[in-house]
């Protein structure tokens, strides 16, 4: 479980696809990292390796190549990165499960009173869960949804924190970023669903 609250960026220092997925080596300035830890990856909740001071090696399996957006990583690429949460963790952002919903396309980006609008087509699994006002986890970073213009687009405002403090602001239209809808709309949305075709029978 995570907070959405990005602890650090790091950088893909080699990235090795196999019959087995895909293999990402990060540098990152953990000082304590366990093999057997989880970690979110831009939001994608994967699981440390091998630890070496300075840089940490993952594992992305098929079923997550497919669900996100990790298997284009290059070396090179800036990433956002979030431990896991400690009971006893100030719940900064929202809950987080590391669990990416799919992958949205920034359509624009524009600056408004001091802070930073962007727009996301994002696919139907997250549009039937979101709402003006809730939350999503863009890349791993914990956001409220500012408005929805259209039935799959979300716009989110970014911060001058979080414009030095993640890869957002490095983000321009036509890029893609991984998300993750609120977990309360996606178990109401489950519920509802199912009473409304029981009643449907």
């Amino acid at each position: 479980m995570f907070t959405g609250i990005v602890t650090c960026v790091g950088v893909v220092s080699r990235a090795l696809r196999d019959a087995s997925g895909l293999g990402l080596e990060i540098d990152a300035p953990y000082a304590d990292l366990e093999p057997g830890e989880s970690i979110a990856v831009d939001g994608a909740c994967l699981t440390v390796e091998r630890w070496n001071a300075g840089s940490f090696g993952v594992h992305v399996v098929e079923t997550s190549l497919e669900r996100t957006n990790l298997g284009h990583y290059a070396t090179g690429r800036r990433v956002n990165l979030e431990r896991a949460l400690r009971a006893a963790d100030r719940l900064g952002g929202h809950l987080v499960q590391g669990h990416v919903d799919g992958v949205g396309t920034i359509l624009r980006t524009a600056a408004q009173d001091g802070a930073w609008l962007v727009d996301i087509r994002v696919p139907a699994a997250v549009s039937a869960v979101s709402v003006p006002l809730g939350s999503v986890a863009v890349d791993g970073v914990s956001l409220t949804v500012n408005a929805m213009p259209a039935p799959d687009l979300i716009q989110v405002s970014l911060i001058p924190f979080t414009l030095q403090h993640t890869t957002l602001g490095e983000r321009v239209a036509g890029d893609a970023v991984q998300l993750e809808a609120d977990a309360l709309g996606k178990y109401v949305h489950r519920f509802l669903g199912a009473h409304l075709e029981g009643l449907k029978g």
